[in-house]
């Protein structure tokens, strides 16, 4: 039933007549709660949730105080119970969630309770869009054969996503095929506006992955979370957060000709990083923002989690309007959309001065240069003209200075032993040129001739691959993806790319065989457009044919190379190269055997692949021959702004999007035979692709405090890691090898090796993920120094130099010794993609706390949410500082009755006997996560809490 908090409530009127009742946001500012109208629109939109969502139970008339009193600089010590709209999961994160909620159906049922209790309170939407591989490539069979081969290895999880949809009254699914979560989100699931019981209001949501963010480019509030949050916020329980700092990007000028809305994110990923808006709202206004479309403005919020930022959050203005008519939204909608915004006062790009920041920051889009990123990191932006010298500069560089530590020389040989260049400079390149970066001189370098005839042909990698040695070198680049929802959700850039490929085409270049090339669009809008501007024959002229609508290789899902390919990579411990317009580009996740990974536009894809390596300055050399034997340059080939305006009118069709979304069950058959078991308790069937889980095993109503003890006794370090382990090092991700515990976990349970798919499309069993937890390849543990994988010293009570071992072997071990275990970690410790996972499998390996430097927002969320202690070294400290090597014992006294970023102490007990103590911060930080921890997270705490009404 309505309230009337302050006076709130007001009614608007809609053109066809109708009247709705919403909660005013200028009432409060009557009240005197403060001068709403400067706060920054992302911070009123979450007031107006809170405002409406008033029961004075779960959120207070304080609450509704203290948002609209937000202050820009005040100490951040409240915290904001944010109901969501909605939320929106994707498959590798919603499967797991969903195996969740029948776990908790199934544990509810063991209580004798009802399964109904379980069941979203708010819409939720599934899209399947992780589970697509490129195993086939470069022809027009492609997609159709990844598909067969999806349905094939994910059979069993369909079948259960096919169960839910049926179990459960408001959850939704968008089949495979279909396209990116985030793509399908921004050009259809969002509506702008709710309606609900006569009630309208902004659309919010949270979203499994951390990308969720892009939806932030049309006004609406919303970012990423681990699954065990999302299902909270089913569930019924608000999102909680600390009150945010607000950071205002004021956007001036214009990009210049030639530079995309990919160097434009780039440039503003690297900034907001050095800026540190690590867990705040970043806001951006100004007129440059104004002149950005909406798909650059989503490419920008995107790619928040990259930046640090819970929101790269665009206000709603006429752009925003623009594009929900061109995406086929109708009229109704449109204009209940627009009258709420600005009968709020929402509607309109704020200009500088207008709204009272935390901070504000400035970019000139004229300022912005054609750039990549990486080769490890999104935030390390290169120009373009200095990738060359940059990769070779690493090529050099210590390991433990993010280098590769190999000899200089090599790779001066290799270059020019490959370009048959003379060696009068240090790595032959062309003379230097004046002229801008896109309209060049040219110089002296040539491109190689083909040196091996006999590359694999284009078709399922690792297989029909010639047995013959292979020429690959240093710097080849061996995988060219457009992908992602960063940069296929905008025509600009693909339009852009099949320009490039067009006149590639026609100058003559190719692209080498070897190098495996993919298209893998957001969604099915994007090859309708490329199709009627006829750019896509020249795409799949160069391999870049149609692989799957999802997140391919991005994710990892790029698929096995030729296996000669890789034989020779690993052989040759060669440092190859990937090109992907992705936002990801971490240690092993596209690859694991190729160890430089750049991001880059999707023209810029086109471009080196047709280099085939990242040892040329497209700056400063031709890319190659064309067919009249003549150098062909990068500006030769690179499209005008005013050629791609010229065919954006096929990307802005209503009707096609009307079409493209109004069935998906039109056409598929591989999804529409797709059955399953009915009912409102799952069975369980034997499968190593879904399991119950065991957080609900001898479940009680009552709190177990024995599981959080007061003290935490006679600890030892699972392992040691440095800065930056991300998620993608944590959390089970890309293939699962044969000898690994995972693998072998597999083969005993009957599993063929050319079966074992991938561990996001395992994600659903807790036997395999638990195995993979902290197995990535490139993961570092400290305590044995120089080794890569996910190894450590097991050290019984007896044996004090330690064991090495697998570091799930060595967890089960102390598990079953009743030793508790620690793991420490340098700065950044969490970062990457929102994957809960990465919080279950800590948990499962008996993990009570993590020690770290500092944290990614939701990777110390959700170690909460497992109850697993996240803490923090106090400035200054860290494990060099004082002088942790593993083979010690901890000590952590005080548990007992936790407060919200309290001071910890821990004791460390040396191998010589002395003892050393160090004060570290609980960075559990909220009120509600004290609560989640005592419960031993988040899915207890709900259960109970459903159990008990």
């Amino acid at each position: 039933m309505a309230h009337n908090l302050f006076n709130s409530l007001s009614t608007l009127s809609l053109s066809s007549g109708k009247a709705l009742r919403f909660y005013s946001l200028a009432a409060l500012e009557a009240a005197g709660l403060g001068t709403v109208s400067r706060l920054p629109i992302s911070i009123r939109i979450v007031l107006e949730s809170i405002l409406r969502n008033y029961d004075e139970k779960k959120i207070t008339e304080v609450h509704v105080r203290q948002l609209a009193g937000w202050q820009p600089k005040a100490e951040r010590t409240q915290e904001i119970p944010f109901v969501v709209a909605r939320i929106v999961l994707q498959d590798f994160t919603g499967v797991p969630l969903l195996v969740d909620l029948a776990a908790m159906r199934s544990a509810a049922a063991r209580l004798g309770k009802g399964a109904e209790l379980i069941e979203p309170l708010v819409p939720v939407d599934l899209v399947v869009d992780h589970s697509i591989q490129v195993d086939y490539y470069g022809d027009s069979q492609a997609m159709a054969r990844n598909m067969e081969v999806e349905f094939h290895r994910n059979r069993e999880r369909y079948q259960f996503i096919k169960w839910g949809m049926q179990a459960f009254d408001t959850f939704g699914v968008v089949p495979p095929g279909i396209g990116i979560v985030h793509q399908v989100n921004l050009e259809y699931l969002a509506r702008g506006v709710h309606q609900k019981d006569g009630l309208v209001y902004p659309d919010t949501l949270v979203g499994t992955d951390s990308h969720t963010t892009m939806i932030n480019s049309i006004g609406v509030v919303g970012w990423g979370v681990g699954g065990i949050e999302a299902e909270a916020g089913m569930l019924g329980q608000p999102v909680y957060f600390l009150t945010p700092d607000v950071v205002g990007v004021n956007l001036t000028g214009q990009l210049q000709e030639g530079v995309t809305a990919t160097d434009l994110v780039l440039t503003v990923t690297e900034m907001l990083r050095r800026a540190n808006v690590v867990g705040k709202f970043v806001e951006f206004f100004g007129e440059g923002a104004t002149s950005l479309s909406l798909p650059d403005r989503a490419t920008i919020a995107n790619m928040a989690p990259e930046y640090g930022a819970t929101m790269g959050f665009f206000p709603v203005d006429e752009v925003t309007l623009t594009y929900f008519r061109q995406t086929g939204r109708t009229d109704e909608e449109i204009d209940a959309f627009e009258r709420y915004f600005k009968v709020q006062g929402l509607f309109g790009m704020p200009r500088q001065g207008e709204i009272d920041y935390s901070q504000e920051l400035s970019l000139d889009l004229g300022t912005i240069v054609s750039s990549l990123a990486g080769p490890k990191r999104p935030q390390d932006r290169i120009a373009l003209k200095e990738l060359k010298s940059e990769f070779t500069g690493l090529f050099s560089r210590p390991i433990k200075e993010n280098g590769y530590g190999k000899p200089a020389e090599i790779l001066q040989n290799t270059y020019c032993t490959r370009d048959g260049n003379s060696a009068e400079s240090s790595l032959c390149v062309a003379p230097d040129s004046s002229q801008s970066e896109l309209a060049l001189t040219p110089g002296s370098a040539r491109n190689a001739v083909e040196m091996v005839n006999n590359h694999p042909t284009r078709q399922a990698a690792g297989t029909g691959a010639p047995a013959q040695s292979i020429g690959l070198h240093h710097g080849d680049i061996l995988i060219a993806a457009i992908t992602s929802c960063t940069n296929t959700s905008n025509p600009s850039v693909l339009i852009a790319a099949g320009l490039l490929a067009k006149k590639a085409v026609e100058k003559g270049l190719t692209v080498r065989k070897h190098i495996k090339t993919s298209l893998a669009p957001g969604s099915r809008v994007v090859t309708e457009y490329l199709n009627a501007a006829g750019l896509m024959p020249y795409l799949e002229q160069l391999g870049f044919s149609l692989a799957g609508y999802g997140c391919t290789t991005c994710i990892g899902n790029s698929g096995p190379l030729a296996e000669v390919i890789e034989e020779t990579v690993v052989k040759d411990d060669l440092v190859c190269a990937a090109v992907l317009s992705g936002n990801r580009n971490f240690e092993a996740r596209v690859h694991p055997n190729i160890r430089a990974n750049f991001l880059a536009s999707p023209p810029l894809v086109v471009a080196y692949a047709i280099a085939g390596t990242v040892l040329k300055d497209l700056t400063r050399e031709p890319l190659g021959d064309g067919k009249d034997g003549k150098p062909v340059w990068l500006h030769d080939i690179w499209p005008g702004s005013a050629e791609i305006e010229s065919m954006m009118k096929f990307a802005t069709q209503a009707e096609t999007f009307r079409r493209l979304y109004s069935d998906f069950t039109r056409d598929h058959p591989l999804w529409n035979n797709i059955t399953s078991v009915t009912g409102r308790l799952y069975d369980w069937p034997d499968s190593t692709y879904i399991a119950e889980p065991p957080f609900f095993e001898d479940f009680s109503l009552e709190i177990n405090r024995a599981g959080m003890p007061d003290v935490i006794r006679g600890a030892r370090a699972l392992a040691i890691f440095g800065d930056s382990v991300t998620t993608d090092h944590i959390s089970p991700a890309g293939s699962i090898k044969e000898s690994s515990p995972a693998g072998q976990y597999l083969l005993a349970h009957g599993v063929f090796r050319t079966d074992f798919n991938s561990y996001g499309s395992r994600r659903g069993n807790h036997h395999i993920m638990m195995r993979g937890t902290f197995a990535n390849v490139r993961i570092r543990n400290l305590m044995i120094p120089g080794s890569e994988g996910g190894v450590t010293l097991y050290r019984s009570k007896d044996d004090a130099e330690g064991k090495q071992m697998s570091i799930f072997d060595a967890a089960m071990r102390y598990i079953g010794d009743g030793i508790p275990t620690i793991v420490f970690a340098g700065k950044e410790y969490g970062t990457g993609s929102s994957r809960d996972w990465a919080a279950k499998g800590t948990q499962l390996l008996g993990v009570k706390a993590v020690v770290a430097e500092s944290y990614e927002r939701i990777h110390r969320s959700n170690l909460v949410g497992m109850g697993v202690l996240p803490l923090q070294f106090m400035e200054g400290d860290s494990v060099s500082s004082l002088g942790i090597q593993g083979n010690e014992t901890f000590e952590l006294p005080g548990l007992g009755n936790i407060q919200p970023q309290q001071e910890v102490v821990l004791v460390i007990y040396r191998q010589d006997g002395s003892r050393r103590e160090a004060r570290l911060r609980c960075r559990i930080d909220t009120a509600i996560e004290v609560d989640y921890y005592y419960h031993g997270g988040i899915l207890p705490y709900v259960l109970r809490k459903a159990c008990a009404l």
